[in-house]
């Protein structure tokens, strides 16, 4: 440990091996087994926008490409699949999303192999990686397009049910990859203490009839009222900071008309995380409902709980899969119960 291995300083100082990883249009690089970075192909340059020279010699923990998992799980200076595949001496395969020298977020699917000397002995680990955005953006297109079937094929989806209720087998239970936002009332229970339970339903009316209309037009979903609050998720994290944004604004416009009235403005907190969540059949025997769950929603809950009156604030994981971020900034990090590393939060400017 420490030191480069010979066996790898052969591999890098070998001008056909050279020539012939830089021909790649992936990225390749190689590490020691400190993850010191050894050799930087001309692909990961192309992908990335660092140059060799910026990377050869740091090590992943001095974090310049500072990777995150799906789940927004800083890697670099922890397990990061380098390291797995070193351990455990086996191949890795990870989507990750590492920082380009813009300070842009990009997919990457990523594969791991340890390297062995003649003797068998680890001496250091290479690392394939591709873009894959578009592959990304196509996935999310089919996934809200099958949601979009779901939702007006009213015919087919009874027929679903009805297979359902005639079978045996449980509904499924998946991991799947969703944005989950959660829009809550600000002061609910004072505002119904001064106003009476009349008023405070019918507040809370409007403001749900503004969420299910923007959210269902930016194909999104509600999983679930709780209380004063919504809970959304959506398959394509832009569709959701989009639903959050027209949700604030028709709330400008409902709050200037109740205003005008003397009706008390209705003002939100929204928070929304990305990440990996179990979908599945929740609940006993005669209710149950089909629902999410997961850090990736206790996460949104948290983010949401510190947001500010009409601001919306979101993790790094939702962050790092926008299209347009320009109108996000940093704002702190968040400490989350379970999670080593704190969470990177920004807010809308």
């Amino acid at each position: 440990m420490g030191t480069t291995n010979s066996f790898l300083k052969k591999i890098i100082s070998n001008p056909d091996i050279i020539l012939l990883l830089n021909s790649i249009y992936d990225g390749v690089y190689i590490v020691n087994t400190d993850r010191k970075i050894l050799f930087w192909n001309k692909g990961a340059e192309l992908i990335t926008g660092h140059i060799g020279t910026e990377i050869i010699h740091h090590k992943c923990s001095d974090n310049i490409l500072n990777h995150i998992d799906e789940n927004g799980n800083l890697l670099c200076t922890g397990h990061c699949p380098l390291m797995e595949s070193m351990l455990m001496d086996k191949g890795v395969e990870k989507k990750v999303y590492p920082l380009t020298k813009d300070k842009k977020r990009i997919p990457v699917l990523t594969r791991v192999g340890p390297i062995k000397n003649r003797n068998g002995k680890i001496v250091g680990a290479i690392e394939v990686f591709r873009d894959i955005s578009k592959e990304e953006d196509l996935r999310i297109l089919e996934e809200k397009f099958n949601e979009l079937v779901k939702k007006y094929l009213s015919s087919t989806t009874y027929q679903e049910v009805i297979n359902q209720t005639n079978s045996d087998k449980p509904v499924t239970t998946q991991m799947r990859e969703m944005t989950i936002m959660f829009a809550d009332v600000v002061g609910f229970s004072s505002f119904t203490e001064r106003y009476g339970a009349q008023e405070a339903a019918a507040m809370l009316n409007e403001f749900f009839a503004i969420c299910v209309s923007e959210i269902n037009d930016h194909l999104g979903d509600i999983d679930k009222f709780i209380g004063d609050a919504v809970m959304a998720t959506f398959i394509d994290a832009n569709d959701a900071v989009c639903s959050a944004e027209k949700i604030l604004s028709k709330l400008v416009l409902a709050n200037k008309e109740r205003e005008e009235v003397g009706r008390e403005k209705i003002q939100v907190h929204i928070g929304i995380n990305s990440g990996t969540v179990i979908q599945a059949e929740i609940g006993a025997i005669d209710r149950k409902d089909f629902t999410i769950l997961g850090d990736a929603v206790n996460i949104a809950a948290r983010i949401q709980e510190m947001s500010e009156p009409g601001t919306i604030y979101i993790s790094e994981s939702t962050y790092s899969r926008l299209k347009r971020s320009d109108n996000f900034a940093f704002f702190e990090k968040l400490a989350v119960k379970g999670r080593k590393e704190p969470i990177s939060v920004f807010r809308s400017l």
